[in-house]
């Protein structure tokens, strides 16, 4: 979708140059130009109003009459006054000595006025009439001119120029295309915007003027710029504008087009590109005006660009195309497409793919096996690190420190520990030295499975191998401090060993008292005058999810007023975990604002899911209705997403002490009338477990017919929730039809009805054993 610019922004441009392409247009020829310059209100911009005082003008094609000594004098105090932030007016009327006249001295704003005359002398042996810009000069251009042109404009920069006896040349209007250019994408005002792309034009028709070629590197970022905010209209004008002097810039534009069409997602258009290519189309970008990996970087944007497509069809999409145009996959092109696929979280397609980079001859980079491993940790395929180290030691690749940290850390995330130190190991023989976050990643996983005496072998091993503990290694160790005296006692060694106690820190130490019962010194934790006031309302936030998650709600509450009251927002875990635990009855109401808070999309449903919970646990039907309209909302009828959450409570209904089959039924009521769902078979399993808990053969042959109504069949597990209901309310009669109906081949299933059996026999009414008996030979199997 192209981005919302004014839509008639070409035909103001194509009218600016019909205007300036005659030398002597009228009033009424300039009319359209005119109108769209007064349309632009800069009695707000940045830029400095030069007094009509001065005699420089900083318009388009102004002149002066001076004589060129005095417009050189008064430009030299216009430029001291504007770029030292004073007014031009105030600095020609000022009886005080003038500033140093910039056509003397260079602009130097931290130059001591100790130095001057030494800079002087400097300069009186460096400067001509002329200045003369060496390529090692470039840099300091670029910021003389970037700095004229936030000061002064561009229009006026080239007359500064000019001014200063230096023509202004390809490098300066690349300079000035990147500040409309910079200000373009930085401002959020659509009129500002419009003004730098249209200032932008004014500098290629000047470029055009002078005689200069305008090629790719001065094109190149403003087209990009255009490709990114989506403006097909305004690409295709200044394609015309570039086209128009440099024909041979054509199949470079045809690069740039295959961009924009791939922003837009305009497939029609990119496959119109690619059959142009591939059938060597004379009114089509020829072939051999493409580089091999443009051609392949091409393929690679529009299979990943096009929509609906799984990864591994993008995948068989990018292979076709390269063999229909005959072009071999690039390096380039191929680590995009792994990228992709560890983006997608497809890890066994990206490494299919390093195979066939290997077979190629194509040259891998440790980089890419980095986006791999993470890949791989966060689809939590640990075990495929062996794979992928494999690969790398074959091609005699360079794993460097944060290699062994991913691999080293996926290992322990398999619990294999030895495979860790094996890789600790391997890191050694290559003679890298470990660093403390690769023993951090061992220590870690040791603590997380509260193997206590392997966190602290893994300290001991660092001090052995000479390697300082950081802020994260104190992190693990106060977290996990058994006492007091464990907390003061690490607490000293981190100050001791100079480590700056940063904002984790304070969040570890409050963890660890909360966790040893001493509440009041983890609320003296953000009292410390070391805490950094921008993590502040953070550790405050830490200290609540602390107290709230070992049952010290009211203080965990006290904190969280103390932080609204100060104009803060508690952090969204910390208002999780005070909803989580914050279940008594009657807080409802104090439930849902604390909702409200959450603006996180996925901190809200999950807030919701949990009190959604509180409402069914309490019986408040119409609240839980309520956000379960806001959650299919939400989902925007994301029946999946509703099937789990539903499952839930009907889970929690099958669960609740005494028995409440009532809130079970009115929901099911209300998701299919009022919600317009369906209940899933899960669903109705629970509230068939519900009956049977509450010994309710009625609602349980209500359920029973629910399962059709909603187009499931009858399965086993259904048949042995109804054969249990049935033998909980004494009916054995329609119990034994249902056995008859149970496939009894699994063994398991033999051993519930069996279970069954025994436990409803004793519910048999006493007195009536011949009937009891004949209805116990019915039920054997």
């Amino acid at each position: 979708m192209p981005h919302p610019k004014s839509k008639a922004l070409s035909s103001l441009f194509r009218s600016a140059v019909k205007a300036r392409s005659k030398p002597s247009s009228s009033p009424a020829d300039d009319a359209t130009l005119k109108h769209f310059v007064s349309s632009l209100d800069t009695s707000s911009s940045e830029f400095p109003k030069i007094s009509p005082k001065t005699s420089i003008s900083l318009g388009i094609g102004s002149e002066t009459t001076s004589h060129p000594e005095n417009s050189t004098k008064q430009l030299s105090q216009t430029l001291s006054s504007i770029l030292c932030g004073g007014s031009p007016d105030s600095q020609l009327t000022n009886d005080e000595k003038p500033l140093e006249k910039v056509l003397d001295v260079p602009w130097f704003p931290t130059l001591s006025h100790n130095n001057i005359s030494l800079r002087r002398k400097e300069v009186s042996r460096e400067r001509k009439q002329k200045w003369v810009f060496k390529n090692t000069q470039g840099g300091r251009l670029d910021r003389l001119v970037k700095t004229c042109a936030q000061k002064l404009g561009t229009e006026a920069t080239i007359q500064v120029f000019g001014k200063l006896g230096r023509e202004t040349g390809v490098k300066e209007y690349k300079a000035l295309l990147g500040i409309c250019i910079e200000k373009a994408r930085t401002s959020d005002d659509e009129e500002a915007s419009l003004e730098q792309i249209y200032k932008a034009f004014q500098l290629f028709e000047e470029m055009k003027e002078q005689g200069f070629q305008i090629e790719e590197e001065t094109y190149g970022p403003f087209f990009m710029y255009l490709i990114d905010m989506g403006m097909i209209e305004e690409f295709h004008f200044f394609r015309g504008v570039i086209t128009d002097e440099n024909s041979r810039s054509l199949s470079r534009l045809g690069y740039y087009e295959m961009l924009l069409w791939v922003r837009v997602n305009n497939e029609e258009k990119i496959q119109e590109l690619c059959n142009g290519i591939a059938a060597d189309d004379a009114d089509k970008p020829d072939l051999t005006d493409y580089g091999a990996e443009e051609i392949s970087d091409f393929i690679f944007y529009y299979a990943s660009n096009m929509p609906n497509l799984a990864v591994e069809d993008v995948i068989l999409k990018f292979k076709d195309l390269h063999a229909q145009l005959v072009v071999t996959p690039s390096s380039t092109s191929y680590n995009k497409l792994v990228t992709y696929c560890c983006d997608s979280f497809k890890v066994h397609a990206a490494l299919d793919i390093v195979d066939q980079m290997c077979e190629a001859g194509l040259t891998l980079s440790i980089e890419m096996f980095h986006s791999i491993l993470r890949a791989s940790e966060e689809s939590f395929e640990f075990n495929l690190v062996h794979r992928i180290y494999s690969v790398i030691c074959h091609q005699s690749l360079e794993p460097n420190c944060e290699t062994f940290r991913i691999m080293i850390n996926l290992h322990v995330k398999m619990k294999d520990f030895d495979g860790a130190y094996d890789l600790l190991k391997d890191m050694k023989k290559i003679n890298l030295t470990p660093t403390a976050g690769i023993y951090n990643a061992i220590m870690g996983g040791y603590f997380r499975e509260k193997n206590i005496y392997g966190g602290l072998m893994v300290l001991k091993q660092m001090g052995d191998a000479d390697v300082k503990p950081d802020s994260q290694t104190f992190c693990y160790l106060l977290n996990n401090c058994e006492c007091e005296e464990d907390i003061i006692k690490y607490y000293e060694k981190l100050k001791c060993a100079g480590v700056q106690v940063t904002k984790h820190v304070f969040m570890a130490l409050i963890n660890a008292y909360a966790s040893c019962g001493q509440f009041e010194k983890a609320k003296q934790v953000v009292l410390d005058k070391g805490v950094p006031i921008k993590s502040l309302n953070e550790i405050k936030s830490v200290l609540v999810s602390a107290l709230a998650l070992h049952g010290q709600i009211s203080d965990a509450f006290d904190i969280y007023e103390e932080i609204k009251n100060s104009g803060f927002n508690l952090e969204p875990k910390a208002i999780i975990l005070l909803i989580e635990y914050h279940q008594s009855e009657g807080d409802l109401t104090r439930l849902l604002q604390l909702l409200e808070e959450l603006n996180d999309p996925d901190y809200r449903v999950e807030g919701s899911c949990r009190i959604l919970l509180y409402c069914v646990r309490y019986n408040h039907l119409s609240s839980a209705i309520d956000l379960l309209k806001q959650l299919k909302n939400t989902f925007h009828d994301n029946e999946l997403a509703m099937e789990a959450i539903l499952d839930e409570v009907f889970s929690l209904i099958a669960e609740i002490e005494p028995v409440n089959l009532k809130i079970g039924l009115d929901l099911l009521t209300a998701i299919k009338e009022e919600l317009g769902l369906r209940p899933s078979r899960k669903s109705l399993d629970f509230l068939l477990a519900a009956c049977v808990n509450g010994k309710d053969l009625d609602n349980s042959r209500l359920i029973w017919r629910e399962y059709q109504t909603a187009g499931f069949t009858h399965n086993v597990l259904s048949f042995l929730r109804m054969y249990q209901a049935c033998l909980a309310c004494g009916d054995h009669k329609s119990a034994a039809n249902i056995l008859h109906k149970i496939p009894k081949d699994d063994p398991h299933v033999c051993c519930v009805i069996k279970a069954c059996q025994t436990t409803y026999a004793k519910s048999s009414v006493k007195g009536k054993k011949k009937k009891a008996g004949a209805a116990s030979n019915d039920l054997k199997i």
